[in-house]
């Protein structure tokens, strides 16, 4: 039995472990706030939310990230952990993503997979993290191992497996020339919008109007509009399409370490909502790009390099990232 947290902000963590836990060759439970979704196969097991009421000393003096004091969500989400660890007795635990999580199955003698998220993330809280676990999933290419600042010293244990998504593996029309995009947002908040620029037409897909399956807009946009969250990349980066990347506040300046090396390495153009932007010279440079560049990201491998790299720590032996 191999244990899965998946963090309940955003879908970006659901989506990894829907991708990666049907490859792996033993049952998998998985543990979140969120509901269980559909196609889940293994068991689901509901934890309390902690992050509501009174919040004090949240990162125990630096030392982590979220562990506000007598908190009762907090308590009881970590003591269903536990008690599930004594009685499934897992061969590892993959945490996606959280220190204390990741701290709780180690001192229970658990080995833990814990993923990493791009950005700055050089504090006391992601090296201990790193530091308990038996290997790091980085789901981006090797080729970015500058990515996330704060995992160099911990290189020998990281996995770059590239992009993970749950489309691995479809392929991707061919595109047609035209007019039509598709602004992408996130359940983990975005402030995306569709832009001015007279003569397209546009599909928003975010919070408000969620689909939990936009493959068939991502496949017949002539241009996509995301946020910079590694699902939505990994999605968009699937299908091909064209795109432009409005990277989000996020904590550790997140998505725009990944908006910065994307656009570095030729993937997609940069754009911001709050910036004088100049929206149809954007969005052509958009779609004379096109999507092409983006096997550079996501070859359609990454979904079992993770699952390789799970396995091999739940069955004892030395995780190695294969190519």
């Amino acid at each position: 039995m191999i244990g899965w947290y998946v963090h309940h902000v955003g879908r970006g963590h659901l989506h990894h472990a829907l991708a990666v836990a049907g490859r792996l060759a033993e049952p998998v439970t998985a543990l979140s706030s969120l509901d269980r979704p559909d196609g889940w196969r293994g068991d689901w097991v509901r934890l309390a939310r902690d992050d509501g009421g009174a919040i004090a000393d949240p990162d125990a003096h630096g030392v982590l990230h979220w562990a506000p004091r007598h908190h009762d969500g907090l308590r009881e989400r970590m003591a269903t952990i536990a008690a599930w660890i004594a009685q499934a007795r897992p061969s590892a635990l993959v945490v996606d993503v959280s220190v204390e999580v990741a701290a709780l199955a180690r001192l229970s003698g658990v080995p833990v997979v814990t993923f990493c998220l791009p950005g700055v993330r050089t504090d006391a809280a992601h090296q201990l993290a790193w530091q308990l676990a038996d290997t790091v999933i980085a789901p981006w290419p090797a080729r970015y191992p500058g990515l996330c600042t704060g995992l160099e010293p911990h290189l020998d244990k990281v996995c770059f497996t590239g992009a993970i998504s749950r489309y691995a593996g479809r392929r991707p029309p061919d595109r047609s020339a035209g007019r039509r995009g598709v602004v992408l947002g996130g359940l983990g908040g975005s402030a995306l919008r569709t832009p001015d620029a007279p003569g397209w037409a546009w599909t928003v897909l975010d919070g408000r109007v969620w689909c939990p399956d936009p493959w068939p807009q991502l496949t017949a946009a002539d241009v996509v509009i995301t946020h910079a969250g590694l699902g939505a990349i990994a999605d968009v980066a699937t299908a091909r399409a064209p795109a432009v990347v409005v990277p989000q506040q996020r904590p550790f300046a997140e998505q725009r370490a990944t908006a910065t090396a994307l656009r570095r390495d030729g993937l997609v153009e940069l754009a911001d909502f709050t910036a004088a932007t100049q929206w149809p010279r954007v969005l052509d440079a958009a779609v004379a790009r096109g999507g092409a560049a983006w096997e550079r990201w996501a070859d359609g491998r990454g979904s079992a390099r993770a699952a390789a790299a799970i396995q091999a720590v739940a069955d004892g032996r030395e995780s190695r990232c294969a190519s």
